[in-house]
């Protein structure tokens, strides 16, 4: 009777095999933590405070205010003790904040990688307190916020900028000041707020214009006294973008050979495949999607929807890898009546894909949009604001929440399999030995389930709050999102589907040897035979044996006095 790899592999082949997977998911560890870079490096920068004396903001015209160079633009030190401000030749409507990234350092002028991947960038406004012009405390202030989005490569001059994106968008200031601190000069404590998102790094140098524009006949851009607008642009760093496309490059031809083998093992078989291997299937295809090294081609080609492109393959992975935990201990229910079918675990699987369909409409909500305008943000209203922020709150929480699930599943694993051991008992000192170390091998496998679970919901949360503490403007959540935690949980999620295509191949190996066959009676071998016809029956509907063996068992316990002593190879 042919069972899997991890019922018949011997015990020596199979420490090799372990011990082999953590070397590897320990190299992993240490690759993140010794050889790459933090994943995200903070550049804060000050705007130039620009005057347009010509008012061609105004009029449309597109002349892009440069903050240095030989075309930089007239600039005012001080916005409320410049001359031209004290002397009411300049209003607020011709103020226009430039900034170029990125900026000289040591008297040379450094320039982007396409390396970076991505640029997010949130702005921080200094505002004082004047009682001349007071920020608006009994309400949230929404203001106006006019911006434009130029490019050039290092080849060529100043006079080279291309226009890549403008944009009028709202977005709501939130300022607190103390009440002893209400004094001419003090400055409020505001909220960060956020102001674009591109998915590539294509040029070597990009330069934002930013105008508030002043209106009398509303309230927009009345926030008080304003004094510097400064600038926080997040980036991938490239060193850490080397090793996270050189470990996609090695993993994904190990998957797709694994993957490859593993079919190949089952197709072999000569039957119709079952749940457990139809879903391992599937998350081996799912996850050679995602390793799928396709980041190489933002390295000569702008791609702006890579970064969509990679949430939803990592969504994918997600939604396949929560369904496959849910299957695979599933089918292990020893009492499970319905097995085998993929309608037995619909509720589950329905609340999975629901959530990760959440998840997606969310991403398509910001990140979609992006692709259009990058100065798009769903935190941009009170309203969008609230909705994103519970929506982090609420999938953390649910993610807690299916892990808790998990757990209990397993340990209904462990007590049905724990309520079998009777039938060891019964046996030949032989088989007891051997079943007992099948119970210890399945019950390892489950563990090892659990602590990729905890692993992988502990990722999720952090991927969340790290994304989202520039955007919902708290500065205080300082989330240390390390490399070495990265590139271990991504290795480990390679290792383990590589470990269960390995471990749940079927096996060329038999139950029962023909040293077996010769010890017992010839009503004892029809038994026998009528049993492994049963058991290969169910094992075309699961690929667990497990259930089968302890079918067997209690078929065996019933005839107690019979000998079944024999060896298992």
């Amino acid at each position: 009777m042919a069972g899997v790899v991890l019922e018949t592999l011997g015990n020596k082949k199979l420490s090799i095999l372990i011990i082999s997977l953590l070397l590897i998911l320990t190299v992993f560890f240490l690759v993140g933590g010794l050889v790459a870079p933090a994943p995200n490096s903070v550049i804060p920068t000050t705007a130039i405070n620009c005057y347009d004396e010509d008012k061609l903001w105004q009029i449309g015209e597109s002349k892009p205010f440069l903050p240095r160079g030989k075309y930089a633009c007239k600039s005012l030190h001080d916005l409320h003790h410049d001359k031209a401000i004290k002397d009411k030749k300049l209003d607020a409507n011709q103020i226009v904040f430039s900034q170029q990234i990125p900026f000289v350092k040591n008297n040379t002028a450094l320039h982007m990688s396409r390396w970076f991947q991505n640029l997010i960038g949130v702005i921080d406004l200094d505002i004082e307190f004047k009682q001349e012009n007071p920020y608006p405390e009994e309400k949230t202030p929404e203001m106006l916020v006019e911006a434009r989005l130029y490019a050039r490569f290092k080849e060529e001059t100043d006079k080279d900028w291309r226009l890549i994106a403008s944009s009028k968008e709202q977005r709501t200031l939130e300022c607190t000041i103390e009440k002893d601190k209400r004094e001419d000069g003090q400055a409020y404590n505001c909220e960060l707020i956020p102001f674009f998102e591109l998915g590539s790094v294509f040029y070597d140098y990009y330069l934002i214009n930013v105008r508030l524009p002043v209106s009398e006949r509303n309230d927009y851009n009345k926030i008080g006294s304003l004094s510097d607008l400064h600038s926080i642009f997040i980036i991938q760093n490239g060193g850490f973008t080397k090793v996270w496309f050189s470990m996609k490059t090695v993993l994904f031809p190990m998957v797709v050979a694994a993957l490859c083998w593993f079919w190949n093992r089952v197709a072999s078989q000569g039957r119709p495949t079952n749940l457990t291997e139809r879903t391992l299937f599937a998350l081996g295809i799912v996850l050679s999607i995602m390793n799928c090294p396709v980041e190489w081609f933002t390295l000569f080609f702008n791609l702006p929807f890579m970064m969509l492109l990679n949430d939803i393959r990592d969504g994918a992975f997600y939604a396949m890898l929560l369904s496959f935990w849910i299957i695979f201990v599933g089918e292990h229910m020893l009492d499970q009546t319905e097995r085998n079918r993929l309608s037995a675990y619909w509720r589950h699987l329905a609340v999975v894909l629901l959530a990760c369909t959440a998840l997606f409409i969310f991403e398509m909500c910001e990140r979609g949009r992006q692709l259009v305008n990058p100065f798009y943000s769903i935190w941009s209203s009170e309203i969008g604001s609230v909705a994103a922020f519970t929506f982090i709150i609420v999938a953390s929480i649910a993610a807690c929440v299916y892990f808790l699930f998990l757990c209990y599943l397993v340990f209904k694993v462990f007590r049905n399999i724990g309520s079998k051991r009777t039938s060891l008992l019964h046996m030949s000192s032989f088989r007891r030995k051997y079943y007992s170390g099948l119970i210890f091998r399945f019950k390892f496998l489950m563990i090892v389930t659990l602590l990729c679970a905890a692993l992988t919901v502990i990722f999720f949360i952090l991927g969340q709050v790290s994304e989202g503490q520039w955007k919902w403007g708290d500065e205080d959540i300082n989330i240390e999102y390390t490399s070495a935690f990265l590139t271990g949980v991504y290795g480990m999620w390679n290792v383990y589907v590589m470990a269960l295509l390995a471990l749940y191949a079927p096996s060329h190996k038999q139950f029962a040897s023909e040293a077996d066959t010769d010890t017992i009676s010839q009503e004892e071998e029809v038994q026998l035979t009528q049993q492994s016809i049963s058991t290969s029956e169910k094992s075309a509907a699961n690929i667990s044996l497990v259930y089968a063996y302890f079918q067997n068992f209690q078929a065996w316990a019933k005839g107690g006095k019979r000998n079944m002593a024999g060896q298992v190879n």
